[in-house]
């Protein structure tokens, strides 16, 4: 709201020149009552800025009056309406700081007139003082219950009438300067709160981009590691084929060798001295007892090469776009083979306890990254062994709690519809603080260089929003950790779901 308006603008309006209407333009001096006036401008007035009254009174005597009685004050213009008809309208545009107002007008009821200026927008918080020859309190208190800011005996004294203006105008003034500091804080505050929306937007959308990144080069890695194996498999693959094949042929020719052998030795007891003494510089019967351990050594150690190649190749098909299907427990097998000098090292306790799984539907090559990562993690759990463990295959409800270190892999059919695989250690386990961000991208327990944090982001990523499953973690300090994953049989169109993170054990398999 303007809180004055110049008498120039003022005239503009043609209401204003109407003879109901007046305003002061020069100030006649009333020397009697001047000193008394400037020593209450000198103490009540806390502002520089210009008052304006406006006088509403249908009798223009009293707004002559009024005009001698404020002449002689410099800082305060006068104006006076003697049709309370205009009032209203002559008020918001004229922006009085305080208004003197008639009670009793023949028009229209002084009350009538003030609870019109209390429930207008533009002129309700302006003081009002209501003006009367009646002194009676009934009056008064109807006055101020109606909205008035106070109460004078008409025509009151000179310096009370300028005391009560100037206070009534002060507390306009501040009240506007509060309400005008008021609405700067809400700006203020609602252009930070503003900032601060944005600030986060920008921060989840700077995070979530440095996930998609750091997603987006850990599958190149994984797709260009994925082929170097791949090619690494299949040069691996012929030369091993060549020398598994060949195998049984020289142990078939050995044997025929040795019973040559033997048949001369049968027929020629006695030979003579050079192949005696050939016969103890190599010795022969030596090489007859060790050479079919050699042979099953070579054969054992192809077959073992030919294993990791199959593994290999298993694992590398991480950028097979479609589903396949498969049986999981191959894949599971397949990552353990690759990680068994890890599990050797540590001479870790290994129980499988698989079930009877029908052959799902699923990406083959990212759930067996899921695997390693979880694999890898239970092994980095688990302590050095300071006792030889052996390794244990399908061993139904075994507990190897007391067989550190161990590392138990089960599997089953849940609802006819899913599977679930759980894999446990016994190691050292997790805090609940730490369950809570595990599945955050780049976090991680590992020092600095040895991981990057986002094995288990991937991991939770390829299950829930990959295959529709679930990821969860059940982990207790010094209790161990499972990871237990549930994906559906068959793949179909599946909303995501929010993360499940769980640190109850309902559905946690003992070790």
């Amino acid at each position: 709201m303007q809180s004055f308006i110049s008498n120039e603008n003022l005239l503009e309006s043609k209401w204003l020149k109407s003879p109901d209407f007046v305003c002061s333009k020069s100030f006649d001096k009333l020397e009697n009552s001047k000193v008394k006036t400037e020593l209450f401008k000198n103490s009540l007035s806390t502002s520089k800025q210009l008052i304006t009254v406006l006088l509403i009174d249908d009798q223009p005597i009293v707004g002559e009056s009024v005009r001698r009685l404020l002449a002689a004050e410099q800082d305060i213009k006068f104006c006076s309406c003697t049709n309370p008809a205009q009032a209203i309208s002559i008020a918001e545009e004229l922006a009085p700081s305080v208004i003197l107002q008639d009670l009793i007008m023949p028009e229209i009821d002084g009350l009538v007139l003030l609870r019109l200026f209390r429930t207008n927008p533009e002129t309700q918080q302006i003081p009002i003082i209501m003006m009367s020859s009646k002194e009676e309190a009934t009056i008064k208190a109807e006055a101020f219950a109606t909205g008035a800011n106070d109460y004078l005996v008409k025509l009151p004294d000179p310096i009370e009438l300028v005391a009560r203006i100037r206070y009534h105008s002060t507390a306009y003034f501040n009240l506007l300067k509060r309400q005008e500091a008021e609405r700067a804080i809400a700006h203020k505050d609602e252009l930070e709160r503003r900032v601060e929306e944005r600030t986060a937007e920008l921060s989840t959308a700077l995070e979530h981009l440095k996930n998609t990144q750091a997603q987006l080069i850990h599958h190149e890695k994984m797709s260009g590691l994925g082929q170097l194996v791949a090619g690494i498999a299949h040069e691996i693959n012929n030369p091993i084929n060549f020398i598994h094949g060949n195998i049984n042929y020289i142990s078939d020719y050995t044997q025929e060798l040795f019973q040559i052998l033997k048949l001369y030795q049968q027929k020629y007891p006695n030979p003579d001295s050079e192949i005696i003494e050939t016969i103890e510089d190599i010795d022969l019967s030596f090489i007859c007892d060790d050479l079919p351990k050699v042979l099953s050594s070579v054969r054992e150690g192809s077959d073992r090469i030919k294993n990791l190649v199959l593994s290999l190749r298993n694992f590398s098909r991480f950028d097979e776009a479609d589903c396949k299907i498969v049986d999981l427990h191959e894949g599971i097998d397949s990552t353990l083979l690759i990680l068994q000098h890890k599990i050797d090292e540590k001479q870790i306790t290994l129980v499988k306890n698989y079930g009877d799984l029908h052959a799902i539907e699923c990406y083959v090559g990212q759930l067996n990254q899921v695997f390693m990562n979880l694999l890898v993690n239970a092994i980095d759990a688990l302590p050095l062994s300071s006792h030889p463990q052996c390794s244990t295959v399908n061993i139904p409800n075994s507990n190897c709690s007391s067989k550190p270190p161990t590392i138990q892999i089960r599997t089953e059919v849940v609802h006819s519809n899913r599977v679930r695989i759980g894999i446990s250690d016994n190691g050292l386990g997790m805090t609940s603080d730490i369950q809570k961000r595990i599945f955050d991208p780049f976090f991680t327990t590992k020092p600095v260089g040895e991981g990057t944090g986002l094995g288990l982001s991937i991991s939770y990523q390829i299950v829930v929003e990959r295959h529709g499953g679930t990821l969860r973690c059940a982990s207790d300090p010094g209790q161990g950790t499972e990871f237990c994953i549930e994906i559906p049989i068959a793949q179909t169109s599946h909303s995501p779901k929010p993360p499940n993170i769980i640190s109850d054990t309902t559905a946690r398999f003992e070790i």
